[in-house]
């Protein structure tokens, strides 16, 4: 006890000055690669998204959004796609209403504001009864209380789509009839 080592003082070493300090800091933002590996680096990227649009249009499980996933969902986009929807004229018509109306005619005017109206009306009163019609083909599958959250607008939201637009894309053929 008596024979005790004086504690040291400081970290043993010079502090390096702030330009040192700096330097050795200094990193590349983007990276120091060579034109070939980004070339390289280019190609394995396209490939990759490729390879995962092409699962996603495909209905790969594993390449889905969380919002996709799971046999409940796609048992509702299956059922969604094998019926005709209002949602899928929302566009062509839309295109030709915008051509019309630039008639000079007030009825005309009228007449194509008032069809677009009740097409709107018409995509939203389709889209609450698919959700609704869904919902009870999936409570008789797996029983009502094994139904997700949610199905009723995910069904509504894909039956608005135009189909060659939905994503992952149609499996089933229209008029197809799905069992419950």
């Amino acid at each position: 006890m008596t024979n005790q080592e004086p504690k040291p003082t400081g970290k043993g070493r010079a502090t390096p000055s702030r330009k040192t300090q700096e330097k050795a800091n200094l990193r590349p933002v983007v990276g120091n690669k060579s034109p070939e590996a980004k070339k390289a680096e280019k190609i394995r990227l396209r490939e990759e998204r490729l390879k995962v649009r092409t699962g996603i249009a495909n209905g790969e499980e594993r390449f889905l959004g969380v919002r996709d996933r799971g046999p409940q969902r796609k048992f509702v986009r299956d059922y969604v796609d094998s019926k005709f929807t209002l949602g899928e004229l929302v566009m062509p018509v839309l295109i030709i209403v915008i051509l019309v109306s630039a008639i000079d005619s007030y009825t005309v005017q009228l007449i194509t504001l008032l069809s677009m109206w009740c097409l709107f009306l018409g995509v939203g009163i389709n889209a609450w009864l698919i959700g609704r019609n869904s919902s009870k083909a999936l409570a008789q599958k797996y029983g009502e209380s094994k139904v997700e959250p949610g199905v009723k607008w995910y069904a509504a939201m894909r039956s608005i789509q135009m189909r060659p637009m939905r994503l992952p894309k149609p499996q089933v053929k229209r008029g197809t009839k799905i069992s419950s």
